[in-house]
């Protein structure tokens, strides 16, 4: 860990809502003026789209594994940057426009579903923020969580999860349901390893929890609203951030505290919370790295 160049993680699985936090972060570091190197969790991934295409039909690979990851060079890469503000980052391209992009700006000519080269994290940054699958990974040869100085976990309810991913791999991605339902339990094995583990390892995870029925996933029509969930933050240890337990609760509508350690907010509310939290984090973060 480091207080001259710190590492914050935002770790959670696909559709689990990292996209949320990683909005709030945008918005504290641009009100704070925060210069973060961001690095995109697929980045790591060991293979192509059309490579992991072939392992998977053969191997069986999913992309919650650590067969499928790099997770030497993202421990590496936290290592390293926590010690001098350095490290090897590269992008995964998603899509023609994300391509055309980087080739532009690196001179290449990588296609969707592939990886761009190897290159150094711009210099002068405040802190390396992470926002993917992994960012607490531990393996019998690879620790990740311990150069992590700030965890940060998202993670719906797994029926809510399921049905966030089905829903947005049929619209959006034109999948079958069999498909989607044969991706969930081929990547089981994967989640209950690698993924779920994790939430332990964070300092404070978000959890979405519906208040409607999710009992069974696979019929559900429509995906829960915010207004219709509770988000359950916890709070590993409040000491460490000196977590104001009453003045989160005025500042929150209708929150409570559920444990010592647990605060429960309306779902609509999660973004604001997130900043509120974590806003008076980064600017201590920063009051330490400048003393």
């Amino acid at each position: 860990m480091s207080k001259m160049h710190p590492v914050v993680v935002v770790t959670g699985s696909s559709g689990a809502g990292t996209t949320t936090v990683k909005r709030a972060f945008e918005h504290i570091f641009y009100r704070d003026g925060v210069k973060a190197a961001v690095v995109e969790g697929d980045s790591f991934h060991r293979y192509t789209r059309a490579e992991m295409k072939v392992k998977t039909s053969q191997e069986g690979l999913s992309h919650f594994g650590d067969k499928a990851n790099c997770f030497d060079k993202l421990e590496d890469l936290f290592k390293t940057y926590g010690e001098n503000g350095s490290g090897q980052k590269r992008y995964y391209i998603h899509s023609p426009d994300e391509a055309a992009h980087h080739n532009q700006r690196l001179g290449t000519n990588v296609n969707s579903g592939e990886f761009t080269p190897w290159e150094a994290i711009e210099e002068g940054t405040d802190l390396l923020f992470y926002e993917g699958l992994h960012g607490l990974a531990v393996t019998n040869e690879h620790d990740v969580a311990r150069h992590v100085d700030l965890g940060v976990g998202v993670v719906p309810i797994v029926n809510l999860e399921w049905i966030q991913k089905i829903h947005r791999d049929s619209e959006e991605r034109g999948y079958s349901e069999e498909a989607i339902v044969d991706t969930i339990m081929r990547r089981m094995p994967d989640y209950i390893k690698h993924i779920t583990p994790q939430f332990s390892r964070t300092d404070i995870n978000f959890q979405r929890v519906p208040t409607v029925d999710t009992s069974n996933p696979f019929v559900a029509r429509d995906i829960p609203t915010p207004d219709e969930s509770l988000v359950v933050i916890r709070f590993a240890d409040p000491k460490k951030f000196d977590i104001n337990f009453p003045y989160l609760l005025s500042m929150l509508h209708n929150s409570f505290m559920s444990r010592r350690n647990d605060l429960v907010i309306p779902g609509g509310k999660m973004g604001m919370a997130m900043e509120i939290i974590l806003q008076p984090i980064i600017e201590r973060m920063m009051d330490e790295r400048r003393a």
